[in-house]
C-alpha cells in the first residue's frame, strides 16, 4: 500500500490526534511506516567548475593570508545545494558524509599544525614547493599524490617554494559531526618537529607492495604519500587487462600494514578511462566525490549528463545511477575519488546494483548548466 493510500484512510479522529502527539513531541508509528523501500539521499548530484572555485580562491588570496596570528588554512569548500540544512551550513558537506575543498598555500605561507577526530586527505591537484609534516614526518608535495591524515594526527603544511599549491582536502565532517564525536587541538608551536627523515614512508615502500617486517604490526600512517608516478604505473599495469565495465581501470589506496583503506574512516581511489570508454551504468550505497585528475567526458547520474574537464569536482550522492564516458579520442582520463565505503561496510550497509535496461546505459534527459551564481563559502 502506498503512503498516499495510506494517509487517506485516516479518520478525522485520527488526524487530530496526531496532530496532538505532534504537539507534544511525539509521534504516531503506524502513520509513518510507509516509508521509501530504498536509499532517497538528501544530497544530489552536482559538478562544480574548477574556474569557478579558483575564481573565489584568487579573491582569498588577495584578503587573508594564512599563519599564525591569521588564519589556519585558505580553503573554499563544497556545498552539496541539497546539504545546506547543516549548521553551519558549509559543514553540510559534499554528501552526506564527506566534506570536500580546494586549499591554497601560497610561497612562504605556513598552516599551522592541528589535530582533529575527522580522518582528513589531501590530493595535490597542482603546484610545487608545498610540504607536510604528519605526526613527525615530513612529506614533499607533487601534483597528482594522495596524502593522507588519519584522525588524531598532527599535521601543518608548508610551502617553501615559489608558487602557489592547490590541492583537494576531503574529510567525514557530516559523519563526526552527526555523531557529536568531534574533537580538535591546535599544536602549542606554529608547526611540530620533525623527528623523521623527510618522505620517510615514501622512501620505505620504494618498492611498491612490499612491506618492511615491522610493519607486520598495524600502524595508522606507515605510508603517508602515495606517489603518482606509481600510481600511474599501476594503473598502466591494468591497462593491459580487459577493462571493468563500470570504473575502467581503477585501484584504492590501502594502508600496507593493515590492507584496509590508507586513511580510516574516508576511502580513495584513482581511475583512468581509456580512451573513448563508455561505460555501464549502477549504483551503490556508498557516495563519492570526484575529481577529475586529467583528462574529459562526461557522467550520467541519474539520467542527467554532467561534463567534466581537468580540475572540475562532482558529487555522486548514495544509490544513484552512474555511468562514465570519455569523451576523447587521443587521451585518457584520470579520475580521483573519495568515497564513505570504510563506514559503510562494517556494518553491512553496502550494495551494488547494475543497470539492466538499454543494455546497461542510462538514456540522457537533460544536461547539467553549471550556475555561475552559484553561492561559494570562503572559510
Amino acid at each position: 500500500m502506498s503512503e498516499h493510500k495510506a494517509k487517506k484512510q485516516w479518520t478525522p479522529e485520527l488526524q487530530e490526534f496526531h496532530q496532538e502527539l505532534k504537539d507534544k513531541n511525539m509521534g504516531p508509528l503506524w502513520a509513518s511506516v510507509f516509508s521509501s523501500s530504498q536509499p532517497k539521499p538528501r544530497a544530489v548530484p552536482y559538478l562544480w567548475k574548477k574556474k569557478l572555485i579558483l575564481e573565489a580562491l584568487d579573491k582569498a588570496k588577495e584578503l587573508l593570508a594564512v599563519g599564525t596570528g591569521s588564519i589556519d588554512r585558505r580553503a573554499v569548500y563544497l556545498v552539496n545545494p541539497g546539504m545546506k540544512h547543516l549548521e553551519p551550513h558549509g559543514w553540510g558537506g559534499a554528501t552526506q558524509t564527506l566534506y570536500a575543498a580546494v586549499q591554497a598555500l601560497n610561497p612562504g605561507e605556513i598552516a599551522p599544525s592541528h589535530r582533529h577526530m575527522t580522518s582528513a586527505l589531501r590530493f595535490i591537484m597542482e603546484g610545487h614547493g608545498a610540504s607536510g609534516i604528519v605526526n613527525g614526518v615530513k612529506y614533499h608535495f607533487e601534483p597528482g599524490d594522495y596524502v593522507i591524515t588519519p584522525e588524531w594526527t598532527w599535521h601543518d603544511h608548508v610551502n617553501e617554494g615559489n608558487e602557489t599549491v592547490l590541492w583537494m582536502d576531503c574529510l567525514d565532517i557530516p559523519f563526526t559531526s552527526a555523531l557529536t564525536s568531534s574533537f580538535f587541538e591546535l599544536y602549542p608551536e606554529e608547526q611540530q618537529p620533525v623527528e623523521f627523515p623527510v618522505d620517510y614512508g615514501t622512501k620505505r615502500y620504494a618498492g611498491g607492495m612490499v612491506r618492511p617486517i615491522s610493519d607486520r604490526k598495524p600502524s595508522p600512517a606507515p605510508l603517508g604519500r602515495y606517489t603518482w608516478d606509481l600510481t600511474k604505473q599501476a594503473l598502466d599495469g591494468q591497462s593491459e587487462l580487459k577493462p571493468d565495465p563500470f570504473d575502467g581501470f581503477a585501484v584504492e589506496y590501502i594502508n600496507p600494514s593493515t590492507g584496509k583503506d590508507a586513511n580510516g574512516r574516508v576511502g580513495a581511489r584513482m581511475q583512468k578511462l581509456p580512451v573513448q570508454y563508455k561505460g555501464k551504468a549502477h549504483r551503490h550505497v556508498h557516495s563519492s566525490v570526484y575529481h577529475v585528475h586529467k583528462g574529459s567526458g562526461y557522467t550520467i547520474m541519474n539520467g542527467v549528463r554532467f561534463d567534466w574537464e581537468e580540475g572540475d569536482f562532482f558529487a555522486l550522492p548514495a544509490w544513484t545511477w552512474h555511468e562514465h564516458v570519455n569523451t576523447s579520442e587521443t587521451e585518457e582520463a584520470f579520475l580521483f575519488s573519495t568515497n564513505d565505503l570504510p563506514i559503510l561496510e562494517p556494518f553491512g550497509f553496502e550494495r551494488e546494483e547494475a543497470y539492466t535496461e538499454n543494455g546497461g546505459y542510462q538514456e540522457i534527459k537533460s544536461v547539467f548548466e553549471p550556475n555561475r551564481s552559484d553561492v561559494i563559502t570562503i572559510d
